[in-house]
Formats: C-alpha cells, structure tokens, sequence
C-alpha cells in the first residue's frame, strides 16, 4: 500500500523509531462502523474500559502483539463529525491532536460510503498518519455495491484496506499495513476537500489574521477552517489569544460570512461524490437489497411489534428451557459434590470453621454460581441481536409505544439493555438527546428485570410452580413491565408535563454476526459476574453467615435473626417471615445475595435441594410476593451509584429509591394476598 500521493493538500509526516517504544494507533468512526468488534478482534482480552477524564464517556484501550512487538489501541468514541458539539467529537479531536498518535485507523462502512466518509474527510485535515478501512465488504457486496478499494486509495491519497472482520486473511492484511505505518518514515500528502470556491478568499484572510497567534498543538490551517464552521471551543480559545484588534476583525468577517458553514460542508460533500462516483459501482435503478427485504417485516408498524414480541419470547424460552437443567446439572455434579468433600476434609476443624467455609462460602458463592448458564445464555443471544443490526429496528417499531411514557425509541436500546444488568442500561442512556427523556428512562430502568433479579426467579419458580413456572416467569417479567410503562405515564405527566421528543436514529444494514465478538461479549461479562461472586458476593456472604452464627451458633438466637425479627412486621405484609425479609434486605449489595443468604439460613445447602427445602416450608402465594417484590426491589449498590453519577444529584437517586421501595412492597402484598384469596 502506498502512501506517497502528492497532490494538492496538507502534507503529513512522522518519524517512527522501529525498535523503540509501544506505537500508539488511534480507532475513530462513526457510530455502528463496526468499530468495538475491530477492537475486540485486535485486543481480545487485552482490553481495559474506564472513562474519560472528567467525562461520562465510555474510554476503551488495550493492547495486541505482532511479531513480538507490542501495539496500544485506543477506541475513540463514536462521532459523525469533529465539530465541538458533543463530548464525543471534542474528545476524538483533542486526542489526536495533543496525544499525537503514531497512526490514526478510520473505520468506514463501505455499504453507506458517503456518510462514513463525512468523517474522514475532516481527519485528513489533522497532522496523523491515516489509513481507512472499509469495514463490511461483505455486506456492501450484498447490497449490490461494488467498491474498487485501490482507485478510492488513489483518490484519498492515503491507504485504503478492504475488510470482513469474519475474514482472517483480510485481518492480516490489516494487521500487516498497521505495522509498515507505524514502523517506517511516513509522508503522506492526502487529497483533502476544499471550500466552495465562493469562500476561498474569506478562508486566506482567516489565515492571514491568526497567523503567529494559534497555540500548540493546533495547526493554522485547521483552526482558520474551524472558527469559519462557528465552532465554540476554537472560537473562545482564539478570542483569548488574538490580540483585541484582529479579534473584532475575524468577528466582522465572521458577522458578515454566516454561510461560511454550507461553504465548507458544501466542499466536503463535493470531495465525498468525487470519490464515490470513481470507486462505487451502485446496483441497477429498482434492485430490493436484503435489507430492505428484511425490514418490510422488522420495521413494519404491527408486523415488526409481533416479530419483537416472538424474539423476545424465543430469548427467554430458550434462556430457561437451556439454562435451568444446566443450573441443577452444575449444582448435582460440581457445587454439591466439592460441598461435601471439603466438609469431609474439615471433619476434624472447629464446628465454626466448618460451617464458615462449608455454609458461608461455599453455600453462599456456590448457589449465585448456578446462575452462570442461564447469563451465558443470554448474554449469547443480546450480542447475536446485537451484533446482526436487529436492534435499531427494535427501538424503531416501539417508537410509538415509548411516546406514551414520553420517551422515544431511543430510550428501548438502554431499557433492553437492563434485562442484561441495569447498570450499562442507566450508562447507555447517553444515546438519548434531550436531557428530560434521559433522566425518565434513567428512572425507568431499574424496572427492568435484570439477570440477577431473572436468575433468582428462574430458580425458584420451577420447585414451587413445576411445568407452569414458564408462566409465571412470563406473568412476573410482564407484570414489571406494565408496572414500568404505567410508573412512565405518570411521571411524565407529572414532572414533565407530557413532553414529547422527536425519534432520529440510523438503520444499521443486517449483517452476518461476528461469532468472536459475540464470544468475547459473553466472557467480558461472565467474567464480570464471576468476580463479583468472588468479593463482593463472598464478602456480604461471610458477614451475612456470622451474623447468622454469633453470639452463640444458633440462627433463631443469632444477630440476624434479631434485624430479621425488626422489620418482618413490614415482610408480613407480602407473607413473608424474618429470613425472606433478610433475603430481600441483603439483595441491595447484588441481587444474587437473595439465594446466597437463603442457602446460609437453611443450613449450607445449595441449588435444587435449596429450592425444593424452600417449597417445603412455603406457600406459593409466599413465593409468588416474595418473587414479585424482588422483581421490583430497590435498585443493588452498584445501579445506584451509576444513577447518582449520571444524573449528578442525589434529589433524583433518593426518588428513584423511594418509588422502587413504595411500588414494590405495594406489588408484593396485592400479588400475595390476591394468590392466598385464590387458594395459592
């Protein structure tokens, strides 16, 4: 691949030292390119996400090795273009810039070339080393494009590599560009667009006057464009570094040029029609793609709401028709068994050191690692939607439905997004453009029956309820859902008036999964899972077993049965004794806790037997209440404390706590009562 285009344009170089140093390469793209599964193709495990500093926006980086040299990746949020007006766009931009990095990779979707590009052609203009990447081939190719990548690489002026991510050798053409780029001197002299002719001479004058003036790392060129574009950070900072005089001047000939915006974006589309009439070959006039095809179905008004309700049920079908006989499987063969053989092993240890690791540990962290199979399943079929484009198309046809809360399509992305772990759904509210539609769905989600919340159910439902525990697994997840939705109308009515925002969001093309993204989805977050089992599960469960055991071995005379006793009048409500109550009170900290501390206070026992011991000694009207009230339950520890940060108040966290709260006892005791009355 060549790089030494010389052609009108800014000229970029950068020395690389080749034995040297970790080269650091910059990931940037707009939204759904493709660029977390490019990512996590390059780093696999060697991944770390945080935040960016003083932002909410989501920072990935890590690291991958070629020919025993080691590559740092930085994902850049996903941006449409490199104008402050998000976080998003200030971030990409002042990265590259002040960073430095030794190479920038733009990710486009070769199926809708001329909005991806709107992207490159603004990191042309920045002082990095580029390479494009033409992501989903295979799907341009199935909606009848045929894209020549060596004339769109002679045209742009810099390398452009053609990529399936399920190819491997086309990953290793990448991987072998990314290495020459970063290795070996790089001039590159990109053909970058330019201003309507209209607005050349107002640009030279812009030059002219912050000339001398523009601080490091900011090249000229760039600036005089930006402030042309009426961006906010470029302006504020040049007014404070030109001199008063030339400042009222670049305000006049901003004043008096307030079209200098269409002049430039005018030039960038021109640049981008260029290079799609000389490289992109478009199907025949009336050809149907695949994706149109599909859609007639998934977006449609009633079909697409019918076809969302089939998936939805074919995902929890599948989730505990699969994941409940896996439960018991690894219960009876592992977590059982090891019980009893490291009991065996301390026959002759202190009764207290015995229960501690038998009851406490094992007991506790074994019943919450049972959940393990039905998460992996389900985490298994959210990426398979996921990753094939299914979602927008979700959130398009439940527009309608959402606008009754107030809300939008939008806001059913990060809802859904809680039927995995409410926190990444109170996260991914930031999608959501107006502030009043992403503080509601932030109060909306912790309704959402999470895992943990789906996993306690799937475990106990089957030994009270047998073959219609489906059922009431389907009535509880409902019941919640209507209680969210209803929960939404009033609120909107109430705080916000009844407002209503408008619904834009892009259509993704479908496209054939990437079963290695998938598969690292699901290890990040079982991963995840399983070291919450392994500190803040094991924690609360020593502590929940020596308040159980002290002052004198016996869990009727114990410290916990004493804080059971205190609030189980408020338990009684919902038919509850003292150690369900204490079950629902130490869910705060996880919600698996539920199970983890039922299983210390009968006795150490673990996954069915646990199950089948508390059918023994409960009522299905019981279990029903405590079921519908740990559904609704105040939000764990963690959820909390991503509602506190996202809203920036604890006013709106200490609502969300005190609805939840108030809703759930509310919902424990009509469900309990009403099963009692029908003979439950």
């Amino acid at each position: 691949m060549s790089a030494d285009c010389h052609e009108s344009g800014g000229q970029t170089s950068r020395k690389h030292l080749a034995a040297k140093g970790s080269p650091l390469i910059a990931l940037a793209g707009q939204p759904n390119v493709g660029k977390s599964t490019i990512f996590n193709l390059l780093t696999g495990l060697n991944q770390h996400v945080g935040n960016w500093p003083g932002k909410t926006v989501e920072r990935k980086e890590g690291k991958f090795k070629m020919d025993g040299r080691e590559f740092r990746l930085v994902d850049l949020p996903g941006t449409y273009s490199l104008t402050a007006n998000s976080p998003e766009e200030l971030i990409t931009r002042n990265f590259i810039l002040t960073e430095k990095p030794d190479l920038v990779v733009a990710l486009v979707n070769a199926a809708n070339l001329e909005r991806s590009l709107y992207l490159v052609a603004e990191l042309v203009t920045l002082p990095a080393p580029l390479v494009v990447v033409l992501n989903m081939m295979d799907v341009a190719c199935q909606e009848g494009l045929n894209i020549e990548p060596h004339v769109l690489e002679a045209a742009l002026g810099v390398p452009v590599i053609p990529l399936t991510a399920t190819h491997g050798d086309e990953l290793a053409r990448l991987l072998e560009v990314l290495k020459q780029m970063v290795t070996t001197d790089i001039v590159q002299s990109p053909r970058i667009p330019e201003i309507r002719p209209d607005h050349k001479q107002i640009l030279d004058q812009m030059k002219t006057l912050i000339t001398g003036h523009v601080p490091d790392p900011y090249p000229p060129d760039w600036v005089a464009l930006k402030l042309l574009e009426g961006d906010r950070e470029i302006t504020a900072r040049m007014q404070e570094e030109l001199p008063p005089r030339q400042w009222t001047e670049i305000h006049n000939l901003l004043k008096s040029h307030d079209d200098a915006l269409l002049a430039i974006a005018s030039g960038r589309y021109e640049w981008i029609g260029r290079l799609t009439r000389a490289a992109v070959t478009r199907p025949k006039l009336g050809q149907v793609s695949l994706t149109d095809r599909l859609d007639r179905w998934a977006a449609h008004p009633v079909g697409g709401l019918v076809l969302l309700a089939v998936i939805l049920g074919a995902v929890f079908g599948l989730t505990f028709s699969l994941g409940s006989p896996a439960q018991e499987w690894l219960d009876s063969a592992l977590i059982s068994p090891f019980a009893q053989l490291v009991s065996g092993w301390m026959a002759s240890s202190p009764a207290w050191m015995r229960s501690l690791v038998v009851d406490g540990v094992i007991g506790g962290v074994g019943s919450v690692l049972t959940f393990l199979p039905i998460l992996i399943i389900f985490f298994a079929a959210f990426g398979f939607l996921e990753d094939v484009g299914y979602m927008a198309r979700a959130a398009y046809v439940m527009d309608n439905f959402m606008h009754w809360m107030g809300l939008h399509g939008k806001s059913f992305l990060p809802l859904f997004l809680g039927f995995g772990c409410n926190v990444p759904a109170v996260i991914g509210t930031r999608v959501i453009d107006s502030w009043k539609s992403r503080l509601l769905t932030i109060l909306l989600a912790p309704f959402v029956p999470c895992t943990a919340r789906l996993a306690v159910v799937a475990f106990l439902a089957p030994a009270f309820f047998g073959r219609q525990a489906i059922w009431v697994i389907w009535g509880l997840v409902f019941f919640s859902l209507l209680i969210m939705v209803l929960l939404g109308v009033i609120l909107n009515r109430v705080l916000f008036k009844g407002e209503r925002s408008a619904f834009i969001m892009e259509m993704p093309l479908y496209h054939v999964p990437n079963p290695r993204t998938i598969g690292l989805l699901i290890w990040q977050r079982s991963l995840s899972f399983i070291k919450k089992a392994g500190t803040i599960i094991l924690a609360i469960s020593v502590v929940i077993w020596a308040l159980s055991y002290l002052p004198g071995g016996s869990i009727e005379t114990s410290f916990l049965s004493g804080i059971g006793r205190f609030v189980e009048p408020v338990g009684r409500w919902m038919g509850m004794d003292w150690k369900l109550t204490v079950a629902l009170l130490t869910s705060f900290v996880a919600k698996e806790n539920a199970i983890a501390t039922l299983g210390i206070l009968f006795g150490g026992i673990q996954g069915s037997s646990l199950a089948q011991s508390l059918a023994g000694v409960y009522s299905p009207a019981v279990a029903l209440g405590f079921l519908t009230v740990s559904l609704l339950f105040i939000p764990c520890a963690a959820t909390l404390a991503v509602i506190k940060q996202e809203t920036g108040s604890w006013k709106w966290t200490a609502l969300n706590v005190g609805l939840m709260l108030v809703i759930s006892i509310a919902a424990g005791t009509l469900v309990f009562h009403t099963a009692a009355a029908l003979g439950g």
